[in-house]
Protein backbone atom coordinates (compact mmCIF):
# COMPACT_ATOMS: atom_id res chain seq x y z
CA UNK A 1 0.00 0.00 0.00
CA UNK A 2 1.37 3.75 -1.03
CA UNK A 3 1.42 6.07 1.96
CA UNK A 4 -0.59 8.14 -0.30
CA UNK A 5 -3.20 5.59 -0.25
CA UNK A 6 -2.76 5.32 3.32
CA UNK A 7 -2.90 9.08 4.19
CA UNK A 8 -6.48 8.97 2.23
CA UNK A 9 -7.95 6.13 3.92
CA UNK A 10 -7.12 7.89 7.36
CA UNK A 11 -8.70 10.93 6.18
CA UNK A 12 -11.64 9.20 5.07
CA UNK A 13 -12.04 7.58 8.37
CA UNK A 14 -11.63 10.26 10.28
CA UNK A 15 -14.12 12.66 8.28
CA UNK A 16 -16.25 9.51 8.69
CA UNK A 17 -16.76 9.08 11.87
CA UNK A 18 -17.17 13.22 12.18
CA UNK A 19 -18.56 13.51 15.95
CA UNK A 20 -15.85 11.18 17.72
CA UNK A 21 -13.30 12.81 15.48
CA UNK A 22 -14.01 16.35 16.60
CA UNK A 23 -14.49 15.49 20.51
CA UNK A 24 -11.15 13.71 20.48
CA UNK A 25 -9.62 16.77 18.28
CA UNK A 26 -11.18 19.11 21.14
CA UNK A 27 -9.36 17.27 23.92
CA UNK A 28 -6.26 17.82 22.32
CA UNK A 29 -6.74 21.87 21.58
CA UNK A 30 -7.55 22.09 25.15
CA UNK A 31 -4.21 20.54 26.11
CA UNK A 32 -2.24 21.93 23.93
CA UNK A 33 -3.41 25.40 24.83
CA UNK A 34 -3.08 25.09 28.34
CA UNK A 35 0.19 23.98 28.07
CA UNK A 36 1.29 26.57 25.25
CA UNK A 37 -0.72 29.20 26.84
CA UNK A 38 0.90 28.70 30.17
CA UNK A 39 4.55 28.20 28.69
CA UNK A 40 4.14 31.25 26.71
CA UNK A 41 2.84 33.28 30.45
CA UNK A 42 5.92 31.64 31.70
CA UNK A 43 8.10 33.14 29.34
CA UNK A 44 6.58 36.74 29.51
CA UNK A 45 7.26 36.49 33.43
CA UNK A 46 10.42 35.17 33.28
CA UNK A 47 11.92 38.11 31.31
CA UNK A 48 9.71 40.90 33.63
CA UNK A 49 11.28 39.39 36.57
CA UNK A 50 14.54 39.71 35.22
CA UNK A 51 13.58 42.88 33.68
CA UNK A 52 12.95 44.07 37.38
CA UNK A 53 15.84 42.73 38.68
CA UNK A 54 17.99 44.84 36.07
CA UNK A 55 15.66 47.94 37.02
CA UNK A 56 14.79 47.37 32.99
CA UNK A 57 18.28 46.79 31.31
CA UNK A 58 19.56 44.12 30.23
CA UNK A 59 19.90 41.42 32.64
CA UNK A 60 23.96 40.73 31.65
CA UNK A 61 24.45 44.29 32.32
CA UNK A 62 27.21 45.20 34.92
CA UNK A 63 28.13 48.65 36.52
CA UNK A 64 31.79 49.38 36.48
CA UNK A 65 32.86 52.25 38.94
CA UNK A 66 35.63 55.29 38.56
CA UNK A 67 37.16 53.28 41.73
CA UNK A 68 39.19 50.84 42.33
CA UNK A 69 38.11 47.59 43.77
CA UNK A 70 38.42 46.04 47.25
CA UNK A 71 39.45 42.45 48.10
CA UNK A 72 36.12 40.31 47.39
CA UNK A 73 34.82 42.17 45.06
CA UNK A 74 33.89 39.03 42.85
CA UNK A 75 31.85 37.44 46.20
CA UNK A 76 29.24 40.12 46.18
CA UNK A 77 26.84 41.83 43.94
CA UNK A 78 27.31 45.27 45.32
CA UNK A 79 30.22 47.66 44.99
CA UNK A 80 33.26 47.38 47.28
CA UNK A 81 34.91 50.52 46.64
CA UNK A 82 38.53 51.66 47.37
CA UNK A 83 40.58 54.61 46.06
CA UNK A 84 39.21 56.89 42.90
CA UNK A 85 40.32 55.34 39.48
CA UNK A 86 39.91 57.07 35.96
CA UNK A 87 37.05 56.29 33.25
CA UNK A 88 37.59 57.84 30.09
CA UNK A 89 37.10 57.05 26.52
CA UNK A 90 40.36 54.67 26.27
CA UNK A 91 39.00 52.79 29.45
CA UNK A 92 35.69 52.43 27.26
CA UNK A 93 37.57 51.21 24.44
CA UNK A 94 39.58 48.63 26.64
CA UNK A 95 37.41 47.06 28.57
CA UNK A 96 35.03 46.91 25.45
CA UNK A 97 37.56 44.32 23.52
CA UNK A 98 37.04 41.87 26.46
CA UNK A 99 36.24 38.23 25.45
CA UNK A 100 32.59 38.27 26.42
CA UNK A 101 31.26 42.06 26.00
CA UNK A 102 28.66 43.62 24.03
CA UNK A 103 28.33 47.27 24.40
CA UNK A 104 30.15 49.73 26.87
CA UNK A 105 28.05 53.01 27.84
CA UNK A 106 29.76 55.49 29.39
CA UNK A 107 27.81 57.58 32.23
CA UNK A 108 28.34 60.96 33.70
CA UNK A 109 26.39 61.78 37.52
CA UNK A 110 27.33 65.50 38.56
CA UNK A 111 25.38 67.78 41.31
CA UNK A 112 22.22 69.95 40.33
CA UNK A 113 20.28 72.04 42.41
CA UNK A 114 16.99 71.93 40.95
CA UNK A 115 13.61 73.99 40.37
CA UNK A 116 10.21 72.61 39.69
CA UNK A 117 7.89 75.12 38.51
CA UNK A 118 5.59 77.56 40.64
CA UNK A 119 2.47 75.43 40.31
CA UNK A 120 4.06 72.38 42.13
CA UNK A 121 4.16 74.12 45.34
CA UNK A 122 7.51 73.37 46.64
CA UNK A 123 9.17 76.05 48.11
CA UNK A 124 12.31 75.08 48.24
CA UNK A 125 14.44 73.87 45.94
CA UNK A 126 15.67 70.44 45.46
CA UNK A 127 19.80 69.32 45.97
CA UNK A 128 20.43 66.23 44.20
CA UNK A 129 22.69 64.32 41.07
CA UNK A 130 21.79 64.43 37.81
CA UNK A 131 22.93 60.98 35.74
CA UNK A 132 23.41 61.78 32.37
CA UNK A 133 23.80 58.46 30.58
CA UNK A 134 24.04 57.72 26.50
CA UNK A 135 20.61 57.45 24.90
CA UNK A 136 21.92 56.85 21.62
CA UNK A 137 21.62 53.00 22.60
CA UNK A 138 19.35 53.27 25.16
CA UNK A 139 18.42 49.28 25.34
CA UNK A 140 21.65 48.59 26.74
CA UNK A 141 20.98 50.88 29.85
CA UNK A 142 19.48 49.70 33.62
CA UNK A 143 16.89 51.98 32.77
CA UNK A 144 12.86 51.40 32.48
CA UNK A 145 10.21 53.97 31.27
CA UNK A 146 7.22 54.41 33.51
CA UNK A 147 5.81 57.15 31.46
CA UNK A 148 6.52 59.34 28.54
CA UNK A 149 9.89 58.59 26.89
CA UNK A 150 13.37 59.03 27.41
CA UNK A 151 15.08 62.46 26.03
CA UNK A 152 16.41 62.75 23.01
CA UNK A 153 19.98 62.13 22.73
CA UNK A 154 22.04 65.23 22.82
CA UNK A 155 19.41 67.68 23.73
CA UNK A 156 20.40 69.87 26.80
CA UNK A 157 16.76 71.19 26.74
CA UNK A 158 14.81 67.76 27.96
CA UNK A 159 14.62 65.51 31.38
CA UNK A 160 13.54 62.46 32.37
CA UNK A 161 12.70 61.86 36.38
CA UNK A 162 12.28 59.08 38.97
CA UNK A 163 9.59 58.28 41.09
CA UNK A 164 11.30 60.56 43.95
CA UNK A 165 10.49 63.35 41.98
CA UNK A 166 7.14 62.43 42.34
CA UNK A 167 7.39 61.56 46.44
CA UNK A 168 9.08 64.90 46.53
CA UNK A 169 6.48 67.15 44.93
CA UNK A 170 3.93 65.05 47.35
CA UNK A 171 2.20 63.05 44.35
CA UNK A 172 1.56 59.00 44.10
CA UNK A 173 2.82 56.91 41.56
CA UNK A 174 -0.15 55.96 40.59
CA UNK A 175 -0.33 58.06 37.33
CA UNK A 176 2.99 59.52 36.96
CA UNK A 177 2.26 61.53 33.85
CA UNK A 178 0.81 63.84 35.41
CA UNK A 179 4.27 65.78 36.06
CA UNK A 180 4.58 65.29 31.78
CA UNK A 181 5.16 68.38 29.83
CA UNK A 182 6.11 70.60 32.80
CA UNK A 183 9.51 72.24 33.43
CA UNK A 184 11.99 72.18 36.02
CA UNK A 185 15.19 74.95 35.99
CA UNK A 186 18.66 73.49 37.06
CA UNK A 187 21.23 75.29 38.44
CA UNK A 188 25.02 73.98 37.81
CA UNK A 189 27.51 75.79 40.63
CA UNK A 190 30.97 77.47 39.31
CA UNK A 191 32.52 78.76 42.44
CA UNK A 192 35.03 81.06 41.46
CA UNK A 193 37.49 81.84 44.62
CA UNK A 194 38.18 86.05 45.33
CA UNK A 195 40.33 87.61 47.58
CA UNK A 196 37.47 88.34 49.29
CA UNK A 197 35.99 84.74 49.11
CA UNK A 198 34.19 82.55 47.07
CA UNK A 199 31.84 83.63 44.58
CA UNK A 200 29.32 81.81 43.63
CA UNK A 201 27.69 81.37 40.31
CA UNK A 202 25.19 79.59 38.49
CA UNK A 203 24.29 78.46 35.15
CA UNK A 204 20.76 77.50 34.87
CA UNK A 205 18.96 75.75 32.39
CA UNK A 206 15.60 74.58 31.85
CA UNK A 207 14.10 71.63 30.84
CA UNK A 208 11.01 69.80 29.58
CA UNK A 209 9.85 66.98 31.92
CA UNK A 210 9.34 64.17 28.69
CA UNK A 211 9.43 60.81 30.91
CA UNK A 212 9.06 59.14 34.04
CA UNK A 213 11.22 56.12 35.12
CA UNK A 214 13.15 53.87 37.34
CA UNK A 215 16.62 53.62 36.71
CA UNK A 216 19.78 52.32 37.96
CA UNK A 217 22.77 53.91 36.18
CA UNK A 218 23.64 55.97 38.85
CA UNK A 219 21.90 57.29 41.99
CA UNK A 220 20.18 60.57 40.81
CA UNK A 221 16.75 61.98 40.51
CA UNK A 222 17.05 63.57 37.00
CA UNK A 223 18.27 61.38 33.62
CA UNK A 224 19.44 63.35 30.85
CA UNK A 225 21.86 63.15 27.67
CA UNK A 226 25.07 62.56 28.64
CA UNK A 227 26.41 65.66 26.27
CA UNK A 228 24.29 68.20 28.64
CA UNK A 229 26.33 66.64 31.94
CA UNK A 230 29.55 66.69 29.94
CA UNK A 231 28.49 70.43 29.26
CA UNK A 232 27.50 71.43 33.14
CA UNK A 233 31.28 69.24 34.08
CA UNK A 234 33.34 71.46 32.05
CA UNK A 235 31.18 74.46 33.02
CA UNK A 236 31.84 73.28 36.77
CA UNK A 237 35.53 72.93 36.42
CA UNK A 238 36.16 76.50 35.21
CA UNK A 239 36.09 77.41 38.60
CA UNK A 240 38.18 76.90 41.40
CA UNK A 241 35.96 74.64 44.05
CA UNK A 242 34.89 75.55 47.34
CA UNK A 243 34.87 72.82 50.00
CA UNK A 244 30.97 73.40 50.52
CA UNK A 245 30.52 71.22 47.15
CA UNK A 246 31.73 68.26 46.55
CA UNK A 247 34.57 67.70 44.30
CA UNK A 248 34.44 67.24 41.27
CA UNK A 249 36.10 64.09 40.11
CA UNK A 250 38.71 63.81 37.71
CA UNK A 251 37.63 60.77 35.50
CA UNK A 252 35.59 62.22 32.72
CA UNK A 253 32.91 59.82 33.59
CA UNK A 254 31.76 58.58 37.13
CA UNK A 255 30.98 54.94 35.66
CA UNK A 256 29.88 52.74 32.77
CA UNK A 257 27.64 49.95 31.86
CA UNK A 258 29.13 46.87 30.57
CA UNK A 259 26.25 44.17 29.11
CA UNK A 260 28.24 40.87 28.67
CA UNK A 261 27.03 38.83 25.29
CA UNK A 262 24.94 36.06 27.84
CA UNK A 263 24.29 35.72 31.44
CA UNK A 264 27.09 32.84 31.51
CA UNK A 265 28.96 35.23 30.87
CA UNK A 266 28.86 37.81 33.41
CA UNK A 267 31.19 36.41 36.02
CA UNK A 268 33.74 36.33 33.43
CA UNK A 269 33.46 39.84 32.18
CA UNK A 270 33.53 40.63 35.78
CA UNK A 271 36.65 39.03 36.47
CA UNK A 272 38.47 40.66 33.65
CA UNK A 273 37.39 44.18 34.71
CA UNK A 274 38.74 43.38 37.88
CA UNK A 275 41.54 42.60 37.20
CA UNK A 276 41.47 45.52 35.13
CA UNK A 277 41.17 47.04 39.06
CA UNK A 278 37.84 48.54 38.48
CA UNK A 279 34.89 47.82 41.26
CA UNK A 280 31.74 46.30 39.65
CA UNK A 281 28.31 45.65 40.77
CA UNK A 282 25.97 43.05 39.12
CA UNK A 283 22.71 40.58 40.38
CA UNK A 284 24.63 38.16 39.57
CA UNK A 285 23.45 36.18 43.15
CA UNK A 286 19.99 37.68 43.17
CA UNK A 287 19.56 36.42 39.42
CA UNK A 288 21.00 33.04 40.32
CA UNK A 289 18.29 32.67 43.20
CA UNK A 290 15.73 34.03 41.16
CA UNK A 291 16.68 31.46 38.23
CA UNK A 292 16.21 28.55 41.00
CA UNK A 293 12.28 29.88 42.00
CA UNK A 294 11.75 30.56 38.55
CA UNK A 295 12.76 26.94 37.79
CA UNK A 296 10.44 25.23 40.10
CA UNK A 297 7.34 27.35 38.86
CA UNK A 298 8.23 26.51 35.13
CA UNK A 299 8.26 22.54 36.60
CA UNK A 300 4.69 23.14 38.46
CA UNK A 301 3.44 24.71 35.43
CA UNK A 302 4.52 22.55 32.74
CA UNK A 303 3.55 19.46 34.56
CA UNK A 304 0.35 21.11 34.63
CA UNK A 305 0.30 21.29 31.06
CA UNK A 306 1.93 17.74 30.34
CA UNK A 307 -0.80 15.98 32.46
CA UNK A 308 -3.24 17.39 30.15
CA UNK A 309 -1.68 16.42 27.03
CA UNK A 310 -1.55 12.81 28.37
CA UNK A 311 -5.12 13.13 29.78
CA UNK A 312 -5.89 14.58 25.65
CA UNK A 313 -3.26 11.19 24.43
CA UNK A 314 -5.57 8.62 26.83
CA UNK A 315 -8.72 9.94 24.97
CA UNK A 316 -6.94 9.05 21.28
CA UNK A 317 -6.15 5.65 22.41
CA UNK A 318 -9.39 5.16 24.23
CA UNK A 319 -11.50 6.56 20.85
CA UNK A 320 -8.94 4.14 18.24
CA UNK A 321 -9.34 0.92 20.25
CA UNK A 322 -13.27 1.78 19.32
CA UNK A 323 -12.40 2.05 15.79
CA UNK A 324 -10.71 -0.88 16.07
CA UNK A 325 -13.54 -2.69 17.56
CA UNK A 326 -16.09 -1.03 14.33
CA UNK A 327 -14.27 -1.63 11.96
CA UNK A 328 -12.86 -5.04 12.08
CA UNK A 329 -14.95 -5.88 8.85
CA UNK A 330 -13.31 -2.92 6.93
CA UNK A 331 -9.94 -4.64 8.79
CA UNK A 332 -10.91 -7.52 7.40
CA UNK A 333 -11.40 -6.71 3.92
CA UNK A 334 -8.02 -4.62 3.39
CA UNK A 335 -6.09 -7.82 4.72
CA UNK A 336 -8.02 -9.91 1.72
CA UNK A 337 -7.41 -7.23 -0.70
CA UNK A 338 -3.57 -7.90 -0.28
CA UNK A 339 -3.10 -5.52 2.65
CA UNK A 340 -0.07 -5.85 5.16
CA UNK A 341 -0.14 -5.60 8.79
CA UNK A 342 2.29 -2.53 8.60
CA UNK A 343 -0.23 -0.81 5.99
CA UNK A 344 -2.89 -1.01 8.13
CA UNK A 345 -0.70 -0.10 10.78
CA UNK A 346 0.44 2.72 9.02
CA UNK A 347 -3.55 3.53 8.62
CA UNK A 348 -4.59 3.76 11.97
CA UNK A 349 -0.65 6.36 12.96
CA UNK A 350 -1.96 8.35 9.96
CA UNK A 351 -4.98 9.37 11.53
CA UNK A 352 -3.95 9.40 15.16
CA UNK A 353 -1.09 11.64 14.05
CA UNK A 354 -4.09 14.15 11.74
CA UNK A 355 -5.87 14.29 14.91
CA UNK A 356 -2.92 15.52 16.98
CA UNK A 357 -1.78 17.91 14.26
CA UNK A 358 -4.90 19.33 13.92
CA UNK A 359 -5.55 19.36 17.66
CA UNK A 360 -1.88 20.79 18.40
CA UNK A 361 -2.50 22.96 15.50
CA UNK A 362 -5.51 24.85 16.84
CA UNK A 363 -3.68 24.42 20.40
CA UNK A 364 -1.10 26.76 19.71
CA UNK A 365 -3.07 29.51 18.46
CA UNK A 366 -6.15 29.70 20.99
CA UNK A 367 -2.86 29.19 23.43
CA UNK A 368 -1.15 32.11 22.21
CA UNK A 369 -4.29 34.07 22.23
CA UNK A 370 -5.37 33.12 25.69
CA UNK A 371 -1.84 34.43 26.59
CA UNK A 372 -2.41 37.72 24.94
CA UNK A 373 -5.81 38.17 26.74
CA UNK A 374 -3.84 37.51 30.03
CA UNK A 375 -1.16 39.76 29.18
CA UNK A 376 -3.85 42.65 28.35
CA UNK A 377 -5.10 42.14 31.83
CA UNK A 378 -2.13 42.41 33.44
CA UNK A 379 -0.82 45.22 31.34
CA UNK A 380 -3.93 47.14 32.51
CA UNK A 381 -3.20 46.31 35.80
CA UNK A 382 0.07 47.55 35.32
CA UNK A 383 -0.55 51.05 34.08
CA UNK A 384 -3.11 51.69 36.80
CA UNK A 385 -0.28 51.02 39.19
CA UNK A 386 1.64 53.73 37.74
CA UNK A 387 4.14 50.73 36.17
CA UNK A 388 5.68 49.51 32.98
CA UNK A 389 3.33 46.93 31.14
CA UNK A 390 4.55 43.54 29.70
CA UNK A 391 5.36 42.59 25.98
CA UNK A 392 3.84 38.88 25.17
CA UNK A 393 6.78 36.72 24.63
CA UNK A 394 6.34 33.61 21.94
CA UNK A 395 9.58 31.82 21.30
CA UNK A 396 9.47 29.58 18.75
CA UNK A 397 10.04 26.92 20.97
CA UNK A 398 6.80 26.98 22.43
CA UNK A 399 4.80 26.95 19.16
CA UNK A 400 7.09 24.03 17.96
CA UNK A 401 6.73 22.22 20.93
CA UNK A 402 2.50 22.79 20.79
CA UNK A 403 2.43 21.38 16.99
CA UNK A 404 4.79 18.68 17.00
CA UNK A 405 4.56 17.66 20.52
CA UNK A 406 0.79 16.94 20.06
CA UNK A 407 1.49 15.26 17.22
CA UNK A 408 4.22 13.01 18.58
CA UNK A 409 2.24 12.07 21.69
CA UNK A 410 -0.83 11.66 19.29
CA UNK A 411 1.20 9.03 17.24
CA UNK A 412 2.12 7.33 20.66
CA UNK A 413 -1.05 7.17 21.67
CA UNK A 414 -2.29 5.27 18.99
CA UNK A 415 0.43 2.55 18.56
CA UNK A 416 -1.39 0.28 20.65
CA UNK A 417 -4.66 0.69 18.75
CA UNK A 418 -2.81 0.64 15.85
CA UNK A 419 -0.58 -3.01 16.88
CA UNK A 420 -3.67 -4.30 17.69
CA UNK A 421 -5.68 -3.91 14.07
CA UNK A 422 -2.65 -4.79 12.28
CA UNK A 423 -2.72 -7.43 14.28
CA UNK A 424 -6.19 -9.47 13.35
CA UNK A 425 -6.30 -11.90 10.86
CA UNK A 426 -8.44 -11.40 8.05
CA UNK A 427 -10.66 -14.18 8.64
CA UNK A 428 -11.29 -13.48 12.41
CA UNK A 429 -12.36 -9.85 11.48
CA UNK A 430 -14.57 -11.33 8.70
CA UNK A 431 -15.96 -13.19 10.80
CA UNK A 432 -16.29 -11.11 13.84
CA UNK A 433 -18.04 -7.95 11.98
Amino acid sequence: MRWADALRLALESATRRFGRTALTVLAVTLASALLVGLSTIVATANSRVFNQVSKGGPITAIRVAAARANPGQLETDDFRLGPPLRIDDQTLSGIAALPGVEAVAPVLDLDVLAVPPPEAGLREPIFDRMVGVDLRDAGQLPVTVLAGRLPAAGLSNETAVTLSYLDKLGLTADDPSVVLGTRVSFAHPQVIQTSSGPDYRGRWVWATIVGVVAQDAAPGMFLVSIEQTEADRAWALGGTGDANFEPLPESPYSAAIVVARSLGEVRGVRKSINDLGYATSAPEQLIANVQRYLKVVDIVLGAIGLIALIIAALGITNAMLAQVRERRREIGVLKAIGARDRDVLRVFLLEAGFVGALGGGAGTVFGVAIAAAVGAVVNGYLTQQGLQGITLSVPLAIVLAGVFGATALALVAGVLPARRAARLPAREAVGGA
